[in-house]
């Protein structure tokens, strides 16, 4: 992801990428980002401590791809030295989670499991199913991703979820993450989240209605990660200058 992003700054007249971070210890550092990420105009060397280099250059924003340990840290070297700060990465726990909370106190932080323009319009079109349909549709999530991603489910299928049920009227204690056995007829009003892992795939994502006689599938398919890359850049061309505060993509795009 950090080589899709900057690539996709390369194609974006009003971003400069005046820095880049991966893990400590890495053995690309001091490698030049621009061969490491084919874009051959780009000349600076990779580092491997983020607060090192945010002090060194002070960026307008900086853009995170990482794990929760290493985004949270960062989250709160931002909110320190008071750059905006955006977040594709996933699976935080609720400590991380009101570590964010506080970081976003002092700094403008946008908080995205999916950086995706169309994945935030399908989030769009499930509420609005979910809505108009009600309860009396079966509602299922379905998720595909490669087979390193590490967390299950993705945050963009729980999130989908979270959507309905909301547009339905329930909280998220209807959603049901596991099937196994003898588990009984399915529960009116349950939300089912299912997850498969394989191969290379990006992210696949459907959600469907389903009624006695008819259904509905809304899907999104990600190719490739270029679209994450192009929605980050957008939500920090849009985090400069915003109050301190939480934000998502739906803010960013004016959902």
């Amino acid at each position: 992801m950090g080589s899709a992003v900057v690539r996709a700054a390369a194609e974006e007249p009003s971003v400069k990428v005046v820095g880049a971070v991966a893990r400590p210890g890495t053995a690309s550092r001091g490698r030049d980002v621009g061969t490491l990420s084919g874009v051959t105009a780009l000349h600076l060397p990779l580092r491997d401590d983020f607060s090192a280099a945010l002090m060194e250059v002070r960026p307008d924003v900086a853009v995170d791809f990482t794990n929760p340990e290493s985004a949270t840290d960062f989250a709160d070297t931002c909110a320190r030295l008071g750059v905006p700060f955006v977040t594709g990465t996933t699976g935080f726990t609720p400590v991380q989670r009101e570590r964010l909370d506080r970081a976003a106190a002092r700094i403008p932080v946008v908080i995205s499991p999916n950086m995706s323009v169309g994945v935030h319009v399908m989030l769009e079109a499930a509420s609005l199913l979910g809505r108009v349909l009600g309860t009396g549709w079966d509602a299922e999530v379905l998720e595909l991703h490669h087979r390193l991603k590490k967390d299950a489910p993705s945050g963009t299928a729980l999130r989908l979820a979270e959507v309905v049920a909301k547009a339905r009227g329930q909280d998220a204690g209807v959603m049901r993450l596991v099937r196994a056995g003898q588990v009984g007829e399915r529960p009116p009003g349950e939300i089912g989240v299912q997850t498969l892992r394989g191969g290379d795939v990006v992210g696949e994502h459907t959600v469907f209605f389903l009624a006695p006689g008819e259904r509905i599938e809304l899907s999104h398919r990600a190719t490739s990660r270029d679209q994450f890359a192009k929605g980050a850049l957008r939500a920090a061309l849009w985090v400069r200058g915003q109050p301190p505060g939480q934000y998502g993509m739906r803010d960013v795009l004016g959902l």
